[in-house]
């Protein structure tokens, strides 16, 4: 049995995992409203005179702009989308996947550092998996029991 130094040890290359999940999660990128109000504020600055030069910056202003929105569409349209999700097929082969790469480390050799642990997280992720591919299926039967009884 593995003593809690090596369960830590092992435990190093998932906890990683999740701290850069966690880190990458919570990048922001730039503040593109920001800078549209700067480059507004410059705009103001630029003479009339320069009427070149201020037609290529409002040209610029305008690309941001229309950048911003498409965006902001399509975020929505994404998100939407998350919301809407019922589950599918998918579900089912990630369950199936999970249960076989169990398997497979189940036939690792236990005396590996990391064995123990990863093989809690493989638990881990077959469960919720499968919730997720139960879920799914039950979904699925409900519509098929809601198709039968609307046409009867």
């Amino acid at each position: 049995m593995p003593g809690i130094a090596e369960i830590a040890l092992g435990a190093a290359p998932i906890a990683g995992g999740a701290l850069l999940g966690i880190a990458a999660g919570g990048m922001k990128g730039p503040d593109v409203r920001g800078m549209i109000a700067k480059d507004m504020e410059l705009l103001d600055r630029i003479p009339p005179e320069q009427a070149e030069l201020r037609e290529r910056l409002k040209r610029s202003i305008d690309q941001r702009i229309d950048d911003l929105i498409t965006t902001t569409e399509r975020t929505r349209e994404l998100r939407t989308a998350a919301m809407s999700y019922e589950g599918n097929w998918r579900d089912i082969v990630v369950f199936v996947c999970t249960v076989l790469f169990s398997i497979v480390w189940w036939n690792v050799s236990h005396d590996r550092t990391n064995w123990l642990v990863m093989f809690i997280v493989l638990i881990l992720l077959t469960v919720v998996a499968g919730i997720y591919a139960a879920r799914g299926i039950l979904r699925a039967l409900g519509k098929v029991k809601r198709n039968r009884d609307a046409a009867a």
